[in-house]
């Protein structure tokens, strides 16, 4: 897809993205009674339970799944940790296809956390999926992990309750969620999920880095979790490299979500101040809009309009907030590939199952030099990588181009077939 179509879809989703009128858990809901409301409540000042636990539910009918794959399915409400480790709470959707399992043992579970929404309340993807608004892409996607038989434990990501904003790119934050929402999914009233279920990890884009953060962290946050593979898809290992490409770019739209999303996981860093009166009409916007109205509002936007002092982004990297901490230091941290290794390998972050990461040959949002560079880095941490960049396509084409041989990858993992790697 050439850059202008991309374009074009963008401003006219933006006309078009309107709203369509574990152990120890917590004792589960006596049933999925939840309100719609109850959902996305704003938390309470304490949150109860522990990480996993599901806090409320209620069947929903997913109208942007194509294909009609008969399927039970909620949305749910859930305990997570956040990225200073305190407890928070989070949305996502469970389904589950009626068809029995039959390729032994229990079925498994695929963690999926979608490519990027928007930062808007209305954006959350539990919300886009069930058709409450239009505004997404990867309903094809979960139908092909549906009707290969495979339940969908699907996170919005962190901050889509009442008076949230995303935390966009926010590493721990994706990572626990998305593991987190597979705890959820086995503690439905009249959900059929078992705890011996086999998961899978999954996501593009955004989803692709919550994919690698939640396999980085699954085995010292997760153990329980028999994790059997995670595959990823341009991803923005590296925030530097990507908001340097996108910073006046048609597609700043992105960089502006995440420095939000950024404010919004460490709100004690300096951000508002620093802002002049484009700047605060600027986190207006971002809060209000989904992708494609985000994208055609900071279209070529320059991150030095915004604030009082013309900051550049190296600028804003040296700004210090509490402790003499810098949002350079805070950036790198959601940096992917760095000191992960294999099992017993003593390093931080160990991930014991086969991964598959890849790219589009045409990709123009994503600098090839931060996807090439994490797979780079795993490989380098020996840890079994499958690699592609060879798909004729795109960002966006990226995601559905691939979408079969995700579905493959991670099937072949249910099943325990080997796999090499191409490092």
């Amino acid at each position: 897809m050439r850059l202008r179509p991309l374009l074009g879809a963008a401003v006219l989703g933006a006309a078009l993205a309107v709203p369509v009128t574990a152990p120890h858990a917590l004792a589960a809901p006596p049933g999925c009674d939840a309100t719609d409301a109850d959902i996305y409540a704003a938390p309470p000042a304490t949150v109860p339970g522990e990480p996993g636990d599901l806090l409320a539910c209620r069947p929903v009918k997913l109208t942007n799944i194509p294909g009609d794959v008969p399927m039970k399915a909620w949305k749910v409400r859930y305990v997570s940790t956040d990225v200073k480790g305190a407890k928070n709470v989070v949305t996502g959707t469970v389904a589950i296809p009626e068809a029995a399992w039959t390729k032994g043992g229990s079925r498994p579970t695929v963690a999926f956390n979608p490519g990027t929404l928007g930062s808007g309340p209305q954006c959350a993807f539990s919300k886009q999926l069930a058709g409450q608004y239009v505004d997404m892409y990867e309903g094809g996607n979960l139908q092909l992990f549906l009707k290969a038989g495979f339940a969908v434990a699907a996170t919005d990501g962190v901050g889509y309750l009442d008076g949230q904003v995303h935390t966009y790119m926010i590493g721990a934050n994706a990572g626990h969620a998305l593991l987190d929402v597979v705890r959820t999914s086995r503690q439905i009233p009249g959900g059929t999920l078992t705890a011996d279920g086999k998961v899978g990890i999954s996501g593009y884009s955004e989803g692709g880095a919550a994919a690698l953060w939640g396999a980085q962290l699954a085995s010292s946050y997760a153990p329980e979790l028999d994790v059997a593979g995670a595959a990823a898809g341009g991803v923005p290992g590296d925030l530097r490299l990507t908001a340097k490409q996108l910073n006046g770019s048609f597609f700043a739209g992105f960089l502006a979500d995440a420095l939000v999303g950024l404010n919004a996981a460490y709100p004690e860093m300096p951000f508002t101040e620093l802002m002049n009166d484009r700047g605060a009409q600027a986190v207006k916007d971002v809060r209000s809009n989904c992708l494609f109205g985000t994208l055609a509002v900071f279209l070529g936007a320059r991150v030095e309009n915004f604030s009082t002092d013309k900051l550049t982004l190296d600028q804003l990297y040296a700004v210090k907030g509490p402790g003499g901490v810098t949002w350079g230091e805070v950036v790198d941290r959601q940096k992917l590939g760095v000191d992960v290794g294999p099992p017993s390998s003593g390093a931080r972050y160990e991930i014991g199952f086969p991964v598959f990461q890849y790219r589009g040959w045409l990709e123009e949002i994503i600098p090839h030099e931060t996807e090439d560079g994490t797979r780079r880095a795993y490989c380098a941490a020996g840890i079994n990588t499958t690699w592609k960049n060879t798909y004729p396509t795109e960002h966006l084409s990226t995601d559905w181009g691939a979408a079969g041989d995700v579905t493959n990858f991670l099937g072949d993992r249910f099943q325990g077939k080997p796999v090499t790697g191409n490092c």
